[in-house]
């Protein structure tokens, strides 16, 4: 599914169009959710060792109008119910294409479109799965598997 990231460069541009032309801003584009999100989802759900795990791709686009009408065509339109139901007006889009242009632009005139990638994996839970251990309970010290040297990082909790 698609993470929280996605689309980032459209949602601003439209923000800031809406912002600039209307007075206010109405979500234009779908919310996503967070990769850390969607891992404790996982947990809620009942599934054992969950694996959230993220990758970002970027695509570029002519122009910010040939990835919106690549997004209608894929039927990825704004469904949400708390947005304006007036359709959008000309000046507000002409903004955003340029805002879009302005901020995000490539140096070769294309504008890159950001889609994350979130892959979740859990287990059904089962008696035979590792268990983490009590915390604590560990037998040797991470500085040592490692093979480095403690160091304190701030002031001890008894120096006030």
């Amino acid at each position: 599914m698609l993470g929280g990231a996605t689309l980032h460069e459209l949602r601003t541009a439209f923000f800031l169009a809406e912002e600039e032309v209307e007075g206010g801003a109405s979500p234009r584009i779908a919310p996503f959710a967070d990769v850390r999100e969607l891992g404790a989802l996982l947990l809620r759900a009942g599934f054992a060792l969950p694996v959230a795990d993220a990758q970002t791709v970027t695509v570029t686009y002519p122009d910010a109008l040939a990835l919106m009408r690549e997004l209608k065509a894929a039927g990825a339109s704004n469904v949400l119910l708390a947005r304006r139901r007036r359709p959008l007006r000309r000046a507000t889009l002409l903004r955003a294409v340029e805002l879009y242009a302005d901020r995000f632009g490539l140096p070769n005139g294309r504008v890159p479109a950001t889609f994350e990638v979130v892959t979740l994996t859990g287990w059904a839970p089962h008696e035979s799965q590792p268990q983490p251990l009590r915390p604590g309970s560990a037998s040797v010290r991470l500085a040592e598997v490692l093979g480095t040297v403690k160091r304190r990082v701030g002031p001890a909790l008894d120096e006030g």
